[in-house]
């Protein structure tokens, strides 16, 4: 009893995994420096750690570039997919409609639309954030019309017998509330992809800052693999924070109801 109070104090303060992320780096140092020995294949955490000092300075400018794309490409994918992905669920017409367009557009790589984002839009924030749009948008669309075809018969009939019978108002109060952790989770893919996006269309030269252009059109041509690196971990750290942010906002606030039905 007293062993399992004592590991679940660690696990709720953190300790496990401080020391698997300690004894990850420790592992990465001791490979770095005495099995491969070529910073060129592996740079080691050390050397990472150093250029960070020297790149202290343009990091937060990528990050906010990046963010700028992101964040673009992303509101704009949430708000589309949202009301495209409610009409296909909801209206038979509109799904008749949509549909074939959707599934011939959906398997199309996000990259493969670089050449018209510069074409449409030259190397702006706004082309960066094209390409976010692409990846994000079907994720967002998809879950937000399968929330919207979940919805329950029995919910419908009750609200029709309380008098709630306009189309509106039957998706105001009952299919969209219905609907808000599916479209939570299909915004929540799509971040993760469309953060992936902004590192693609930054690479193919859509934009000239960013994290994604530093790391292809910089550090790569010179190989600067410890600075490479060390971005590609900002990369990571990024993600995780904005995933982070996105459950407590809204799965642990907005959506905190759901909690008494989890076990």
């Amino acid at each position: 009893m007293k062993k399992s109070k004592l590991l679940q104090s660690l696990n709720g303060r953190g300790a496990i995994e401080a020391i698997s992320l300690c004894g990850a780096i420790i592992i990465w140092e001791i490979v770095a420096d005495f099995i491969i020995r070529n910073p060129i294949k592996l740079p080691s955490p050390y050397a990472i750690f150093l250029s960070y000092l020297k790149l202290w300075e343009i990091i937060p400018v990528d990050i906010c570039t990046s963010l700028l794309h992101f964040g673009i490409g992303l509101g704009a994918g949430a708000a589309v997919g949202v009301v495209v992905g409610m009409l296909m669920g909801w209206f038979r017409a509109a799904d008749r409609v949509f549909d074939p367009v959707v599934e011939i557009l959906r398997p199309i790589p996000p990259l493969a639309w670089v050449p018209f984002a510069i074409l449409w839009g030259g190397l702006s924030h706004y082309a960066a954030g094209f390409i976010v749009f692409i990846g994000a948008f079907f994720p967002i669309l998809i879950n937000t019309y399968t929330g919207f075809r979940e919805v329950d018969k029995t919910y419908i009939d009750a609200a029709k017998v309380l008098g709630c019978k306009e189309e509106r108002k039957l998706i105001k109060s009952v299919a969209f509330p219905f609907s808000l952790p599916y479209i939570a989770t299909g915004i929540r893919i799509g971040m993760g992809v469309g953060w992936m996006c902004v590192v693609a269309a930054e690479m193919f030269g859509v934009s000239k800052n960013g994290l994604g252009f530093r790391l292809f059109q910089v550090f790569w041509p010179l190989h600067m693999m410890d600075k490479l690196v060390a971005y590609m971990i900002i990369l990571g750290l990024v993600a995780l924070l904005l995933d982070r942010l996105f459950r407590h906002f809204v799965e642990d606030r907005l959506l905190k109801w759901k909690k008494g039905m989890v076990k």
